[in-house]
């Protein structure tokens, strides 16, 4: 985990509603749709992500988040990235430090320090 977990709670309340309605227009914002995996209900949560052919990478500078465990467990979400509506599979965290070859060079980069949620693009 990167930011203090004040930040984290910032962002979830304040940031992120105001995001969401300008992530289509914005390079690397994407808003991912994923269901709880305890309550079925539908989540949107906005997010940094790389692409690389079908791959995209995001990095997980809020930890192991609940998201990201949705997510993984579903083992599908939905996407929104620059206006096309993506649908990914086989998500996989790569925890810091392990071997990021192949995925975008920003990735590359912060896997070093943080993990990184890698998922194929259907």
């Amino acid at each position: 985990m990167l930011f203090p977990a004040w930040i984290d709670r910032l962002q979830i309340k304040y940031v992120n509603p105001v995001i969401r309605r300008v992530a289509r227009f914005l390079p690397t914002f994407a808003v991912i749709t994923h269901r709880g995996r305890k309550s079925g209900a539908s989540y949107e949560t906005v997010v940094n992500a790389y692409r690389k052919g079908s791959v995209l990478a995001i990095l997980l500078g809020h930890g192991n988040a609940n998201w990201v465990k949705n997510v993984v467990a579903a083992g599908e979400a939905d996407m929104r990235l620059l206006g096309r509506d993506l649908h990914i599979t086989n998500p996989r965290v790569l925890p810091a430090g392990s071997d990021t070859a192949g995925l975008p060079w920003i990735a590359r980069l912060g896997g070093r320090r943080i993990g990184v949620l890698v998922v194929d693009v259907a």
